[in-house]
């Protein structure tokens, strides 16, 4: 292989092992802020106890989602020397900005809601709680940002010549308000929130199949659910906000991810499909002029193909993109579906007498982050061959001076640490599970010991 593609399987592999965490951590998030708010309000302390475990999970996911992701910074120095000065004014004020506005939220309040348990008052926790919560949301959001302005280049000019060529920031709002910025935050996010809440459904479906505790389980179940329901309905929307972003600013992008060939002509809709790029042809089921009338609202509005586009200015891998881009649409559908029927149960009181139900809920926490991460590779491959789209191509951003062996050598020790990294993330996740929610020592099942130590605490 050479150097170019080793580089980016190197920071494909890291990104996307990194990318398992953060959005578990703001979709758990956003549960502790949901169990905490409903403890403070009915003082109901099985939501106390929910709070707390849950605060143990987001703990997990938070401290291997730092540590896996300071490694990509480094690796834009090493392996993508050319890309980096070339969008260092760029990416500087994003990054500069995630460190001011999240950076130092989340490490602000990250003690007292690891540490604060019994130690500040419920209503100082709940802000400390949510505190944490918005700032893994406002990372999230100038991280978006950045890959972003990757995607639709705004609020700049270009600078210096040859290889000192730079965007520079002309205006700071035009580059954070980029033409496909605000579509893809509110994707990343309703996406990180079904991760989350999936997560817990998985976990407290496991509990109710095992019999062991049943209500608390229950009340965690059913307030998940209503959090999968509303945002796997929400993804609906984004996505089709996103799509009529990419139709608008990166045609080809958009006809890579339908396998649309003709130049200028009504576009159909696959619903699943294979792509044989060389003849130009898509075997499967599709609805005829289904992307022209999603696009236009018109059965035969014509849409740009890839041959309306130089072959050198056209992603290549248009069957990884199409399957990728289709498989994320499957399963947020299937959300949609396994949520509604769910929230039909829970109407007609049946929710939990379905064991089978309960079995599909402890293996769908594997699914938001299966469309997460396809989401993702659709989204990056589609932008090739352009890393900075219009502007500076992958085949001229990496450095030069790095060899393939040492890209192979680096890329097999991260596959060895990282592979450790999850076997030790399963490990402490599934031991905090069997553990379980409370033991026979918690407040739960001994309330009077619990107050008589809060008094002498108190004295």
């Amino acid at each position: 292989m050479d150097v170019e593609i080793l580089a980016r399987l190197q920071f494909a592999f890291t990104i996307a092992f990194h990318y398992i965490y953060p959005p578990l951590s703001i979709g758990l998030g956003l549960l502790m802020v949901i169990f905490e708010s409903i403890y403070i309000k009915t003082k109901n302390k099985d939501f106390h106890i929910l709070a707390k475990f849950w605060t143990k999970i987001f703990a997990l996911t938070f401290g291997i989602g730092v540590v896996t992701g300071i490694v990509m910074e480094f690796e834009f120095g090493t392996n993508w020397a050319v890309y980096s000065r070339f969008v260092g004014d760029v990416f500087g004020s994003a990054l500069a900005a995630e460190g001011i506005f999240a950076f130092a939220l989340e490490s602000g309040f990250l003690g007292i809601l690891l540490f604060g348990w019994n130690r500040v008052k419920p209503w100082v926790h709940l802000v400390a709680t949510t505190g944490v919560f918005l700032g893994s949301m406002f990372s999230a959001i100038w991280i978006v940002v950045a890959n972003s302005w990757q995607q639709t280049p705004a609020g700049f000019h270009i600078v210096g010549e040859g290889i000192n060529t730079r965007a520079e920031i002309t205006d700071f709002w035009a580059m954070v308000f980029n033409p496909s910025s605000m579509e893809r935050i509110m994707h990343v996010w309703l996406g990180a929130f079904l991760s989350g809440a999936f997560l817990v459904l998985s976990v407290h479906a496991y509990y109710l199949l095992k019999g062991k505790y049943i209500e608390i389980s229950k009340k965690a179940f059913k307030i998940a659910l209503i959090v999968a329901l509303v945002f796997s309905l929400g993804q609906l929307f984004t996505g089709h906000k996103s799509a009529e972003g990419v139709a608008v600013n990166q045609p080809a992008k958009l006809a890579a991810l339908e396998g649309h060939y003709e130049a200028n002509a009504p576009a159909d809709m696959y619903l699943f499909g294979w792509v044989d790029n060389k003849n130009q042809e898509v075997t499967g089921v599709k609805i005829p002029g289904g992307l022209s009338f999603l696009i236009d609202y018109d059965f035969k509005a014509p849409v740009k193909g890839l041959n309306a586009f130089p072959p050198d200015e056209r992603p290549s891998q248009v069957n990884a993109i199409f399957q990728f881009y289709h498989i994320m649409i499957i399963i947020g559908m299937t959300l949609i579906g396994l949520t509604l029927f769910a929230g039909f149960l829970w109407y007609r009181k049946k929710l939990f007498d379905k064991r089978w139900l309960l079995w599909v809920f402890i293996f769908s926490a594997l699914l938001p982050q299966i469309a997460n991460q396809f989401g993702w590779y659709a989204a990056e491959m589609g932008r090739q061959p352009w890393v900075v789209y219009g502007l500076l191509k992958t085949s001229e951003a990496f450095s030069q001076v790095v060899s393939a062996n040492q890209i192979i050598f680096s890329l097999t020790l991260f596959i060895i640490i990282y592979t450790l990294l999850f076997i030790l993330f399963i490990y402490l996740l599934n031991k905090k599970i069997v553990t379980g929610i409370y033991k026979e020592s918690d407040e739960k099942n001994r309330p009077l010991t619990k107050e008589i130590t809060d008094v002498v605490t108190k004295l």
